[in-house]
């Protein structure tokens, strides 16, 4: 079958992120994408000075009213980084309304990393997150993400029963799938664990300190493109770790290139990685 994903996340036209990451990553792994965009930047905010901004919130409710007239459905939705509450709300009429049956609705709650929030988000926006967090299938969150959405306490040292309250306590339900990424047990792994029907497995793959910007869209993309090709939560996992580890790997060493990380010619190692 030939699925219909939809993402809704910001446009940065520069940079390596968010929707000019999920629209190839996706098409690679053989789904059709449609873009929800809800902003459009000319570069992303991490390293650049005087980027332009418009933000597209007033626009969402006018094309799932297109959508819903032209009777336009989907077989999976996948949020990224949404910038604020209002845009968070829209994602609850647009499930509601365009996925069909048994569409899984997974979040990537984009909004915080070492050990703290994004600057323009507050504790306002991660209780509106929480709510739609609750409602979604998969969750793709970090560990800072994890704790904020929990209210437990952020730990850069942590052990497997850490962990496994933090899972526990993000899982909203029994049939929701927790993806909790950068978990490290030792210094040179690092991993993703994955909570699914009470259970939990984790994945150790190798560490590289310097990292990239934009490799959690990378990781979610793929998640969900390999989810999409029938591939089990865990294994869906792996694969994203393994295609983002190979990203990050191919852009060491390129001083030139500090904004993103070159997964395009990689494209062809997750698509084997699918087979």
């Amino acid at each position: 079958m030939y699925k219909k994903v939809l993402t809704l996340q910001d446009i940065s036209c520069y940079g390596q992120c968010s929707l000019t990451v999920a629209l190839p990553i996706l098409s690679a792994c053989g789904m059709e994408t449609i873009i929800l965009p809800s902003a459009i930047l000319s570069t992303h905010t991490a390293g650049f000075t005087g980027f332009t901004f418009r933000d597209l919130t007033e626009d969402l409710d006018k094309i799932a009213d297109h959508w819903a007239k032209e009777n336009i459905n989907f077989d999976c939705f996948y949020t990224g980084y949404l910038g604020s509450i209002e845009q968070i709300d829209k994602v609850f009429r647009i499930a509601g309304e365009r996925l069909n049956e048994g569409a899984p609705l997974i979040v990537d709650p984009a909004m915080a990393d070492n050990g703290a929030l994004y600057s323009i988000f507050d504790m306002e926006y991660v209780k509106a997150m929480k709510k739609l967090c609750d409602k979604a299938d998969i969750l793709l969150p970090n560990i800072t993400e994890a704790a904020f959405l929990t209210g437990m306490e952020y730990k850069e040292s942590y052990d497997e029963a850490y962990i496994k309250e933090l899972v526990e306590k993000l899982s909203a339900n029994e049939k929701q799938i927790i993806v909790l990424t950068g978990v490290s047990y030792k210094k040179e792994t690092t991993g993703v664990v994955v909570y699914e029907n009470g259970n939990i497995q984790y994945y150790e793959h190798i560490r590289i300190e310097k990292g990239c910007h934009g490799t959690g869209d990378v990781y979610a993309s793929a998640f969900v493109g390999a989810l999409m090709n029938g591939k089990t939560a865990f294994d869906a996992a792996k694969i994203a770790a393994d295609y983002t580890v190979s990203c990050i790997q191919n852009t060491q060493g390129d001083d030139s290139h500090w904004y993103g990380v070159k997964f395009e010619p990689m494209l062809g190692h997750l698509i084997e990685l699918l087979k």
